[in-house]
């Protein structure tokens, strides 16, 4: 793709980076911003860079969030005897979308894979061990995606928590294993979550 201009040579170079957005589609976007006026760009511009310097983890869950709890966790409505683990930010937002999920929820940050170098440790698991132990934990749900590496992940947890009093279930698996938990329509999801199923089932029965 030739360009008559550095500069917007390095600005499509910028926005193809972006996952789903090719040479062509950057273009396009480069080419509307240049049409709308120079105030708009900033602020596109200085909502990014507020939103990468100032966006916080939650301390509790490691949900995105704008201070030190995120408002889910802050939230006294919320059943705190029951933890959703969800692999990333999009898993919580896509259950949150059903409206059918009232507890708190952990997110891992990945799914253990060797193949990729993913291990236990670069995951969000000891502190999901420790709110385990603490014993004001009556529930934790499995909501991670039905690949291999998401049945690893869900098995090694359960073994770290297997000997506490604690219920262990995972979401009925009435999303396909090629979903994602994002992908999945809010009424599939929202059941997957309400008809969820003991976690011991899951292995037992294979």
């Amino acid at each position: 793709m030739e360009f008559s201009s550095k500069l917007i040579e390095k600005a499509v170079n910028e926005m193809s980076q972006l996952p789903g957005i090719g040479k062509r589609t950057a273009l396009r976007l480069v080419l509307h911003l240049l049409k709308q006026p120079k105030e708009q760009t900033s602020f596109l511009s200085q909502a990014l860079l507020t939103m990468r310097e100032d966006i916080k983890f939650c301390e509790s869950c490691h949900n995105i969030s704008d201070t030190k709890l995120c408002e889910i966790c802050a939230n006294a409505l919320r059943n705190h005897e029951t933890i959703c683990v969800v692999e990333d930010i999009r898993d919580v937002m896509a259950i949150e979308n059903t409206g059918q999920f009232k507890g708190i929820y952990h997110v891992l940050g990945g799914k253990i894979s060797p193949i990729e170098g993913v291990g236990p440790n670069q995951l969000n698991i000891s502190s999901l061990v420790d709110k385990a132990k603490s014993g004001k934990v009556t529930e934790i749900i499995f909501a991670l995606s039905s690949t291999m590496e998401g049945d690893t992940t869900n098995f090694y947890i359960y073994k770290q928590i297997a000997d506490l009093q604690i219920v262990v279930s995972t979401n009925a698996r009435v999303i396909s294993v090629v979903d994602e938990l994002e992908y999945a329509d809010e009424i599939t999801l929202g059941r997957s979550i309400l008809h969820r199923v003991p976690f011991e089932k899951t292995f037992k029965n294979n």
